[in-house]
């Protein structure tokens, strides 16, 4: 199956094509331009390129959350137009399962960091175990200081998590959030590397690879994870 694969929920962008286990193409750019400019202009021009009529599109899957608000709202908003466009279904994966995917390697703790503000990041972990990318807990927006804490836990005091052995090995993270979670860390004196270049970014190629393990749904039913409320209900609830 055709799947045309789109991720915008934080700086950088990316568009790509992916069928039968073989990325066809992807474009991804980290200029900070409005994803609204390029998103959709970015799908037109790959689909050309390839040579790919988007009838033969059998899928549409996007970063549906976390992220920023506003990066995602693009996101989801494209995915649904083009889906229901096309008559085809739609797949939304979080974005940090999206980036797990894209990092392989055995007994090695994923953990994916996107900067949430307010003392937070975005975070979930993951570890491979075979070809099977595991879950070892859900999306949350929380304070490095906890992410210190839990990494500590898993990284120090290895143990059984889901029935697979916790690595007693440093952490990889990733994503936008990486730097800022690795200088933390070290700090505390938890030991953990940065995921190379071409690998910490959030992308396309990422978010195609976790809809492989999503049940697509209509288009209609897609819907953003933020995780957290917006500034401005934020502001609102603060006015009573």
């Amino acid at each position: 199956m055709l799947i045309l694969a789109m991720e915008s929920s934080a700086k950088p962008a990316s568009v790509a094509v992916y069928a039968d286990g073989a990325l066809l193409g992807q474009y991804f750019q980290n200029c900070g331009l409005t994803h609204s400019r390029t998103l959709l202009a970015m799908a037109e021009s790959l689909l050309k390129n390839l040579g790919v009529p988007a009838a033969d599109i059998g899928l549409v899957a996007v970063s549906h959350g976390p992220g920023s608000f506003t990066g995602v709202r693009i996101g989801v908003s494209a995915a649904k137009g083009l889906a229901w466009g096309l008559d085809k279904p739609v797949c939304g994966v979080s974005t940090l399962e999206a980036m797990a995917h894209q990092a392989p390697g055995s007994g090695v703790l994923l953990c994916p960091v996107m900067d949430a503000r307010r003392n937070q990041v975005y975070n979930a972990l993951f570890m491979w175990h075979d070809d099977t990318l595991v879950r070892l807990c859900e999306d949350r927006a929380i304070s490095l200081e906890d992410l210190a804490e839990d990494i500590r836990v898993r990284c120090i005091a290895p143990g059984s998590i889901n029935n697979i052995s916790a690595p007693a090995a440093p952490c990889l993270l990733i994503g936008d959030g990486a730097t800022i979670g690795h200088d933390f860390l070290s700090t505390c004196g938890i030991p953990s590397r940065i995921a190379p270049e071409l690998i910490r970014w959030q992308t396309a190629y990422g978010v195609a690879l976790a809809a492989c393990h999503t049940e697509p749904i209509p288009a209609i039913d897609l819907e953003p994870s933020y995780l957290r409320p917006s500034q401005a209900e934020r502001e609102r609830a603060a006015r009573g």
